[in-house]
């Protein structure tokens, strides 16, 4: 007996609303999909041998490790920089802030936040269990991964 599933469900915040994806529907109609993320696809162990596992998690990992130097660098530079020329700006004159009207910006956009993170918990959890559980089925690839990240870090 076939079952429909409901259709896509949307949420209303206060600025936007959001779709749900429902992945199962997705890959029934992408079947490439399915060879890839599927249950048939099982773990790397199955596929590959342990040094292409070690080299593949490896390179990915120096890669996306590199790239989070860099980004961060950046980040911090500029996040620095626009906080020193504020802090310049408003010492000198040209910029008066309002303390006040500041805190209060803070304090509601910590409410929204800590309202949104209550609702996203649940699906945290899955995403986390989900990792967890690549992990222990690919064990090989994902210590090269580490490995290749902490390289691609000090690099």
């Amino acid at each position: 007996m076939a079952t429909r599933n409901p259709p896509p469900q949307e949420y209303e915040s206060d600025d936007e609303s959001y779709e749900v994806l429902d992945l199962t529907e997705y890959a029934r109609r992408h079947h490439w999909w399915n060879q890839v993320f599927g249950h048939s696809s099982g773990p790397m162990v199955e596929k590959y041998s342990v040094a292409t596992q070690i080299v593949m998690g490896g390179v990915t990992g120096w890669c996306a490790g590199f790239l989070f130097q860099k980004v961060g660098k950046l980040a911090a530079t500029a996040v620095g920089g626009g906080f020193l020329l504020l802090q310049i700006a408003s010492h000198s004159g040209y910029v008066q802030i309002d303390w006040k009207k500041v805190e209060k910006g803070v304090n509601k956009a910590k409410r929204q936040i800590k309202k949104r993170a209550d609702k996203a918990a649940p699906e945290i959890n899955n995403i986390i269990e989900e990792g967890t559980e690549f992990v222990k089925q690919n064990i090989v690839l994902s210590s090269g991964f580490v490995g290749g990240f902490l390289l691609g870090l000090a690099s």
